[in-house]
């Protein structure tokens, strides 16, 4: 584990609920599938997946006080993952439904848990303004709270230097609050690198090349690094003169829960440790094509994992 800052990761905690039907399933009608509980949330994997990575990881999310909330930080402490994770009796552990097709693509319904109820007053900001790194997700931007605190602690980390990146986290989500309305919250969001996938960056931009997608949010967002994630077609990453789109390698899908969130992480691990784009870009695109590989976002990892972080 690395002697650096870490990377800290403000949001969401949950259990996920895998379900795979093993065929069509019709309204009203009922099917066999694979059905799994695993430890989830957009902020958590990415704060996971930045340990596996073998950076310092740090992480920030209101948590229920039951049970789940008990096994789920287990399972953050045995990623080696530094918890700041106040718990509150009103609500309880977040929970995410995600149905995965046939095609590994997964459609997720989200309850407002307690993830949703962190308040500016719960950050603990000495922790903020020490980080490496702080990843915020848009998960913790479409509703208040925890809209607040998300954006107090991309504030207090901008006040303190450290770099803040962004996950946009939901095409859907953006068109249902509102293109205009997500804009202006995320104008009072420090944004020095950007994370959209494909259907998040044309949702924000109406473009549909990669290329005119990463250009017309480095105008939105000024001096910021963007890193487009195309799925099957790698990433294409923008920052400066640096434009370059990184293929990579073909994979079969089983389910690309959580994916996204390892692309980030690795993304940001490799660069704070190198400095080099494409080495982060080629590490991040490996890592993530593994995670489409298995089932759920944090699986138990392997001899071919193991090759991936040690390359």
């Amino acid at each position: 584990m690395s002697d650096s800052p870490p990377i800290l990761a403000v949001g969401d905690l949950v259990w996920d609920v895998l379900v795979k039907p093993d065929a069509l399933l019709l309204p009203g009608g009922d099917i066999t599938g694979q059905i799994a509980l695993a430890p989830g949330g957009s902020a958590a994997n990415t704060a996971a997946w930045v340990a596996r990575c073998g950076a310092a990881a740090s992480f920030v999310g209101m948590i229920g006080s039951d049970v789940f909330g008990d096994l789920i930080l287990a399972d953050m402490a045995r990623e080696g993952v530094t918890l700041h994770t106040p718990r509150t009796t009103e609500r309880g552990t977040g929970v995410i439904l995600a149905m995965i097709d046939r095609a590994g693509q997964r459609s997720m319904v989200t309850n407002q848990g307690a993830d949703f109820a962190l308040m500016p007053a719960d950050l603990p900001f000495d922790a903020i303004a020490s980080a490496g790194h702080v990843h915020i997700t848009a998960w913790s931007l479409f509703t208040d709270p925890p809209r607040a605190a998300a954006l107090a602690a991309a504030q207090a980390a901008r006040a303190a230097g450290v770099p803040v990146s962004l996950d946009p986290a939901s095409y859907q989500m953006i068109r249902e609050l509102g293109h205009d309305a997500f804009n202006q919250i995320i104008n009072k969001l420090p944004v020095d690198i950007f994370f959209p996938n494909r259907d998040e960056g044309m949702a924000l931009t109406g473009e549909r090349d990669p290329e005119a997608i990463a250009r017309a949010l480095a105008r939105r967002f000024p001096g910021a690094m963007i890193v487009l994630k195309l799925d099957r077609d790698g990433c294409y990453v923008l920052s400066g003169s640096y434009a370059r789109h990184h293929p990579t390698s073909d994979t079969t899908v089983v389910d690309t829960t959580g994916a996204g969130d390892a692309f980030n992480a690795a993304f940001l691990a490799r660069f704070r440790r190198d400095g080099d784009l494409g080495a982060a870009a080629r590490y991040a695109n490996a890592v993530a094509g593994w995670v489409v590989g298995q089932y759920g976002a944090r699986p138990a990892g392997d001899a071919a994992l193991q090759a991936i972080l040690a390359s």
